[in-house]
């Protein structure tokens, strides 16, 4: 799983793709909210708003 801003998307899913040899889901953050999770406030990678989750 992967938190990033738009900036380090491609970079996440290449990633998620070399570890699992699967397509990720990728969730935009902004549209949708999960009851019992809080999503970091920013990118794994930088200090942009974290905006993408990739599963």
């Amino acid at each position: 799983m992967h938190v990033v801003c738009k900036d380090h998307l491609e970079l996440a899913i290449d990633q998620f793709v070399d570890e699992y040899e699967d397509a990720p889901d990728i969730v935009d953050l902004e549209k949708v909210r999960f009851p019992a999770w809080e999503p970091p406030a920013h990118c794994e990678r930088c200090a942009e708003r974290a905006r993408f989750l990739v599963v």
